[in-house]
């Protein structure tokens, strides 16, 4: 019983459109990132633009989430994808020439982002397993490119669309997550 007066109370901190957005990210990564795997050798130079606009369109959308719920594991990702959009679409140039790292630190930051989140949600007795194995995946995808930047644009974009995937599958549960928690 106490901890669904927990959960109950943690639900009013969430604005009713909010499962919304959530699914709304969730759309817009798995898009790019199936776009992503479809187009490895345009990917390179054209990501740093689409990518660009998806991170400040994200960036925007988590931090409108953040300033309604008062969340800091918000306001951090969104000013975190607002940050890399924002170089993404500064120097498109450099940004494609040095897009695997770029992509790889981001992925670790996010990473470590969803896994402090995720015992945040534990502890509020809200689901968090699945933002835990996908800040998990986030942080060894990041090592992983990191090791091995060389390794051609196909692999690459490979490993950039797989986890731009799981970021938007994330957006899917947490929009489910919240819709069946809005039922009990």
């Amino acid at each position: 019983m106490k901890n669904m007066k927990k959960i109950e109370k943690e639900l009013e901190k969430i604005e009713p459109n909010a499962g919304g957005l959530f699914l709304a990210i969730g759309i817009i990564m798995v898009c790019l990132g199936v776009y992503v795997w479809f187009h490895p050798v345009d990917t390179l130079i054209a990501l740093a633009l689409y990518l660009g606009v998806v991170f400040v369109a994200a960036g925007a959308l988590y931090l409108y989430i953040a300033f309604q719920h008062n969340s800091s594991w918000h306001l951090a990702l969104g000013l975190l994808d607002l940050l890399v959009g924002v170089i993404f679409l500064s120097n498109l140039g450099v940004t494609a020439a040095s897009l695997p790292i770029v992509f790889a630190l981001w992925t670790l930051f996010v990473g470590v982002i969803q896994v402090g989140e995720a015992f945040y949600r534990k502890s509020v007795s809200y689901p968090w397993g699945w933002e835990l194995a996908f800040g998990i995946l986030g942080i060894l995808f990041a090592f992983l490119i990191m090791a091995y930047p060389g390794i051609g644009a196909f692999t690459i974009t490979m490993l950039m669309g797989s986890y731009i995937i799981l970021y938007g599958l994330l957006g899917f549960i947490e929009y489910a997550a919240l819709k069946k928690m809005r039922r009990k």
